[in-house]
């Protein structure tokens, strides 16, 4: 009776598994959609009459005062520094999940996810670098081309439906989610500026407040958000870019609730993926992607900037991402995802080189203390490495995935024995 038991909690929190993976993909396919709709919206009202409406909407200043304390930025800088901080507040929360209670949680399944993720942003950064000192660029925006966009990738893939394989969906999310931290550590490190300490110590008072609620067992969620906001705000005037305020909050919202029930966590994660995948990313890539293309011509796209971001995301990307993976698939300490093949791989590779959002996002820290405006160029080679990386991946799985075969959920079983 106790293996009987056994057995059936193993299969509920399996189906649970299985269950939270496929709403995160239902989700992210369709925020992928809104994506490309937004983009193209972006794309018609940069290049039409509307396009002075459509600047005056981006400049459009807000003002927040409290006090001696005043917060003023046109709504560009509001969607970049404020709405984003919430989708990092986001893949923050998803991040301490897996890793407490997901891929990230079992050392055997990060090692291909892992060692893929790392040559996907090492190979595309060393590219863009080499071209920029060459032709005498920009190597400052070595990071544009290192990040995935997630919602964009998994949209593409979601397109062939049952014919993709589940391990492949379970491979590219975990692969994503390795990125996600990669980008974090990029920003923090290498596109901050001129530092606050005074700032920085409110920012770290708050933190701490919020590890002391944590401890204390706290889970009614308005005193975390309240010092999220505080620490935000501090985090907005130190210099170091107050998106990053929203992961370290996300790092001390408790998991575990009291007595099995469900924790903060997860219900946060639950009730702010829907406004994020169909609001805040698809408003920021409204926000982002206008791009005038008037006058332009093909030696647009081969200026250092937009030449490396190309090159970096079409070439790099899926370049870096089959090296590593086929160093640690052929040493024998990983093993390519159950049921899968290597042209699936490539297709998958390639799908990791529509930077997009995360792209879109890195440029603007990138650039914006260099007192030069390289947005044209560094628009200009995000879509235009992302578009070809798309197509590449549409043609490569559309003759390696499987006629028609329906792929099996991915259970917690199957997963083990990917690796």
């Amino acid at each position: 009776m106790k293996n009987q038991n056994d057995k059936g909690l193993a299969r509920d929190v399996s189906e649970k598994i299985v269950d939270s993976v496929n709403e995160f993909l239902r989700l992210e396919s369709a925020s992928g959609i809104l994506l490309l709709i937004a983009a193209i919206l972006a794309l018609a009202a940069a290049n039409s009459p509307l396009v002075n409406l459509y600047d005056a909407f981006l400049a459009t200043p807000v003002v927040i005062r409290v006090g001696a304390l005043e917060i003023a930025k046109p709504l560009l800088l509001w969607i970049n520094d404020g709405l984003m901080a919430i989708f990092f507040f986001l893949v923050g929360l998803e991040i301490k999940r897996e890793i407490l209670d997901g891929e990230l949680s079992r050392p055997s399944q990060l090692i291909l996810p892992g060692s893929a993720a790392i040559g996907g942003m090492l190979v595309p950064a060393l590219l863009y670098l080499w071209i920029n000192d060459q032709a005498g660029g920009r190597p400052d925006g070595w990071g544009i081309p290192v990040a995935t966009d997630i919602a964009f990738a998994l949209g593409l893939l979601m397109m062939f439906g049952a014919r993709v394989p589940a391990a492949l969906k379970v491979f590219l999310l975990t692969l994503a989610i390795f990125d996600d931290l990669g980008a974090i550590v990029i920003i923090a490190i290498f596109y901050s500026g001129d530092l606050s300490g005074t700032a920085l110590a409110v920012a770290g008072a708050a933190w701490a407040g919020a590890i002391v609620l944590n401890r204390r067992g706290v889970m009614n969620t308005t005193p975390y958000i309240l010092l999220g906001i505080v620490m935000w705000v501090a985090v907005l005037k130190s210099g170091v870019h107050a998106t990053l305020a929203g992961v370290l909050l996300a790092l001390v919202i408790p998991m575990k609730g009291k007595e099995g029930q469900q924790g903060p966590l997860r219900s946060l994660e639950h009730d702010l993926h829907p406004a994020v995948a169909y609001a805040i990313l698809p408003l920021f890539a409204f926000a982002n992607a206008g791009l005038a293309l008037g006058g332009m011509s093909f030696n647009d796209l081969t200026q250092p900037v937009s030449l490396g971001i190309i090159v970096g995301l079409f070439v790099g990307k899926p370049l870096g991402i089959l090296i590593f993976t086929a160093a640690v698939v052929l040493t024998g300490f990983a093993k390519l995802p159950r049921g899968c093949n290597w042209a699936q791989v490539v297709g998958i590779s390639w799908l990791a080189g529509l930077g997009f959002t995360m792209s879109l996002f890195i440029a603007g820290l990138a650039f914006e203390h260099s007192g030069l405006d390289n947005s044209v160029a560094d628009r200009l080679g995000i879509l235009a490495g992302s578009a070809l990386s798309a197509l590449a991946a549409i043609v490569v799985l559309a003759f390696s995935l499987p006629k028609s075969a329906a792929a099996k959920p991915a259970t917690e079983t199957d997963q083990a024995a990917d690796t």
